[in-house]
C-alpha cells in the first residue's frame, strides 16, 4: 500500500510541485530555476475568473446532482431486496459504455435536429426547437449526466444502513415528514452526503472534455487551462502552478466537508 502511494501519489505530486518552481525555455523546455512567477501568473484576474467559474459550474453540478440523486438512492435503499441489485444495475450500466460514446450520444440528443427537439415538434405546445448544444446548460446537462452515479452511491450505501425504526419512532413521537426528513433522514445519511459531494465536486471542477464536447470550448474551465499548457502552450511550470492550486482547492473542499462531519458528530 505504502509503495503504490508513494508511486502513484506522492511521486508525481512532488514533481508537480517541483516543475511549478521552475521556468520554461523558448523551445518549450523545463528550465530547473527557482520562480515564483508562474503563481504571480495563476493570481491574475483572467486566471482567476477562470477558477471561479470552475468552482461555480462544480457547485451548480453538486446541488443538481444532489437533489436528483438522493430520492433515487433512498428509493433504492427502501426497495425490496430482490429489486435493489437490479436497481443499482441500472445506475451503473452507463459505466459500461465508454464516456465519449456517452458524451457524443447526449450531443446527438441535444443538437438542433435532435432527439428532444424531435420530440418537442411533435407536442402541441408550440415549443421552438431549443439551441442547448454549446451552451453552459450543456455543460451542466453533461456533468450532471456524468456525476450522477457518483453520489447516489454513496448516499445509497448511507441510506441502507438507517434503521426504519427510527423513521417509525420519529413519527409515532409526533414529527411530521418534513421534520422527519431534517431532524433523522438528513443527518444520518449525511456521511453519505459528503462523500457524494466530494466525489461530484472534485472531478467536475477539473473536467475538460465536455466543456469541450458539449459547451465548444467556449467557456473554458480550469481543467480545459491545464490542458492547453500542457499540450499546445507547452508551458509545463504554469501548468503545473495551475494544478497545484487545483490540488489545493480539493485539499480546502475535503477540510470542510471533514470540519463539518467532525462538527455533527460533536453535536
Amino acid at each position: 500500500m505504502l509503495v503504490w502511494l508513494a508511486a502513484f501519489v506522492v511521486v508525481p505530486t512532488a514533481i508537480l510541485i517541483v516543475y511549478s518552481f521552475c521556468e520554461r525555455d523558448e523551445l518549450g523546455r523545463i528550465v530547473f530555476s527557482f520562480t515564483w512567477e508562474n503563481y504571480h501568473r495563476v493570481a491574475e484576474p483572467v486566471y482567476m475568473r477562470v477558477f471561479v467559474r470552475s468552482i461555480g459550474y462544480a457547485a451548480l453540478t453538486t446541488a443538481i446532482c444532489a437533489v436528483v440523486g438522493f430520492p433515487v438512492a433512498w428509493t433504492i435503499a427502501r426497495a425490496r431486496e430482490a429489486w435493489r441489485q437490479r436497481l443499482i444495475l441500472l445506475v451503473m450500466i452507463p459505466f459500461w459504455t465508454s464516456f465519449l460514446v456517452r458524451t457524443y450520444a447526449w450531443i446527438t440528443i441535444l443538437k438542433q435536429e435532435g432527439l428532444l427537439n424531435g420530440l418537442l415538434r411533435l407536442l402541441p405546445l408550440g415549443l421552438g426547437p431549443l439551441d442547448l448544444l454549446y451552451t453552459p446548460t450543456a455543460v451542466v446537462i453533461g456533468l450532471v449526466y456524468a456525476y450522477l452515479p457518483f453520489m447516489i452511491l454513496p448516499i445509497y450505501t448511507s441510506a441502507e444502513k438507517l434503521p426504519g425504526d427510527l423513521i417509525e419512532a420519529a413519527h409515532d413521537l409526533g414529527a411530521g415528514p418534513l421534520r422527519v426528513f431534517s431532524k433523522v433522514i438528513i443527518p444520518l445519511t449525511a456521511p453519505g452526503i459528503a462523500a457524494g459531494t466530494l466525489l461530484v465536486f472534485v472531478p467536475a471542477i477539473g473536467m475538460f472534455a465536455i466543456t469541450d464536447l458539449m459547451g465548444g470550448a467556449k467557456t473554458p474551465l480550469i481543467g480545459n487551462v491545464i490542458q492547453n499548457q500542457f499540450t499546445q502552450a507547452r508551458d509545463w511550470p504554469f501548468g503545473a502552478a495551475l494544478g497545484v492550486v487545483f490540488l489545493l482547492l480539493f485539499a480546502l473542499a475535503y477540510w470542510l466537508l471533514q470540519r463539518d462531519r467532525s462538527t455533527e458528530a460533536a453535536s
